[in-house]
């Protein structure tokens, strides 16, 4: 209809009387755009873009294995020593008009599982990343309903958005997505809340009858200084043989904020407190609450406009042994974590190679015959700590 109606417009011009200057018809010829711009706002356009990641990494501990896990969850996606790895292969299809948006986001390849377990489609390679809808009922408040990436955190899977290549242990203990229906209102462009009910973490389907709760504060105190109060709470816990549902909670609050000080240096901050009571999908977990936290703390420059160089420390405490990260003999632990990123562009910025070098410090477990968190050369865990140094070839498109 607007097709037509563009046209008659143009045609009935000369028709209805307008006057013949060069001002006026240039004015109805600008109308006549301007109905044309709304037409294809309508429409609507794709966007399709995505990426693909490897990586050689050396560890100097030798692991036999050639695993840089240790005794559990060390590391994420970086998972394997003395060997070039593929990481990630990422597709991604955007749709939007002026009222909607639309993605599906793909994952192949060995890390696909890894951060999406529970939602991989075949045993090994793809894994839906993201599949969500928004829509904006005015310029303030939209809604978003399918699968879509977790509000939590600093950083994110996509390899080519991280400065570091190695992710962090508070990006390893979770969440990595959601499943469900949120709702965000901007009071302004400095400040937004949003608010959403979730399936059970990291999952498609949900095990059990409860929805967990998720929202987010954003707000700019000044110009280039981002804050981002973020939350989940949910019972996580198996329903029991009979189909009832035992009591537990997890709950995680997660502070992430970057400044931009200058054009060329950012500095970062991301921390977190979480808790948890009962089961835990099907792990078990504590009668009483039990805690983990952690911190993490960036500084990136960009030295050149192709080269520039970013240090993350990071801190994490899960004594108490309630997320994944534990000793040999399943006890909790916690670590102290240094990596040094060097980002290289090239091919206009489609190419990124991220030399990187990192140290993971564990306490050293007492005891005779106690064995440590790492792997020797002989297969045996001997090694308190772990320093690997290693190089990403990423290609984004």
């Amino acid at each position: 209809m607007k097709k037509v109606y563009c046209a008659v417009l143009s045609l009935m011009v000369p028709f209805l009387g307008f006057p013949k200057s060069g001002e006026d018809k240039i004015a109805v010829k600008a109308d006549t755009i301007v109905v044309a711009e709304v037409e294809e706002d309508a429409k609507g356009t794709f966007a399709f873009s995505g990426y693909l990641d490897s990586y050689y990494m050396a560890n100097f501990n030798k692991p036999a294995s050639r695993s840089n896990m240790g005794a559990t969850n060390a590391r994420v996606f970086d998972q394997r020593s003395g060997q070039f790895s593929l990481g990630l292969v990422q597709t991604k299809v955007v749709y939007t008009n002026s009222k909607s948006e639309a993605v599906v986001d793909l994952t192949f390849g060995p890390n696909a599982n890894l951060g999406n377990y529970g939602n991989a489609l075949f045993s090994t390679a793809l894994a839906i990343k993201q599949a969500y809808f928004t829509y904006k009922f005015t310029d303030k408040f939209s809604m978003t309903a399918g699968q879509f990436g977790t509000h939590i955190g600093y950083e994110v899977i996509d390899a080519p958005a991280n400065f570091n290549y190695s992710l962090s242990n508070l990006f390893n203990n979770g969440p990595f997505y959601h499943a469900g229906l949120k709702a965000t209102y901007a009071f302004s462009d400095k400040a937004s809340l949003m608010v959403g009910v979730v399936n059970n973490v990291d999952a498609l389907g949900d095990n059990n009858r409860a929805k967990g709760i998720i929202s987010q504060l954003y707000f700019k105190p000044v110009d280039n200084w981002n804050v981002y109060l973020n939350y989940i709470g949910s019972n996580e816990a198996n329903t029991d043989s009979l189909g009832q549902q035992p009591e537990g909670f997890y709950q995680m609050f997660d502070l992430t904020t970057s400044f931009q000080i200058t054009e060329k240096f950012l500095l970062g901050l991301n921390a977190a407190y979480g808790s948890q009571k009962g089961d835990y999908q099907g792990f078990g977990g504590p009668a009483d609450s039990e805690s983990w936290s952690g911190v993490a703390v960036y500084a990136n420059s960009a030295l050149t406009d192709n080269f520039g160089i970013g240090a993350r420390y990071e801190y994490f405490n899960n004594d108490n042994g309630v997320r994944g990260l534990l000793t040999r003999a399943g006890l909790g632990t916690k670590v102290n974590s240094v990596t040094l990123t060097g980002n290289i562009t090239l091919a206009d910025g489609h190419i990124l190679l991220k030399p990187e070098f990192r140290l993971d410090a564990y306490p050293k477990v007492s005891g005779a015959g106690e064995e440590q968190q790492f792997e020797d050369s002989d297969g045996n865990f001997t090694k308190n700590s772990q320093t690997t140094f290693g190089l990403a070839f990423i290609y984004k498109f």
